[in-house]
């Protein structure tokens, strides 16, 4: 389904549009038990835990992260 099939999301302004993403997320997360998270991810959250657990000390600052990533454009 897309956004431009429905005549009545399509006439909504900006803000409306945010308030009702929001809205619609909101009634996602009430039932997350039905969203499936990959394996992948859960495999990478696994790994970041491990890591961290392992080198606490070794996070980035905001700085340094926002160095990178700026770095990496």
């Amino acid at each position: 389904m897309r956004v431009s099939e429905i005549s009545e999301i399509s006439q909504l302004s900006i803000p409306e549009k945010i308030l009702f993403i929001e809205d619609l997320w909101d009634s996602i997360v009430l039932d997350e038990s039905k969203v499936s998270v990959p394996q992948s991810h859960m495999e990478e959250l696994d790994r970041r835990l491990k890591s961290y657990k392992t080198a606490p000390g070794n996070l980035l600052s905001l700085e340094e992260l926002q160095f990178r990533i700026e770095r990496n454009k």
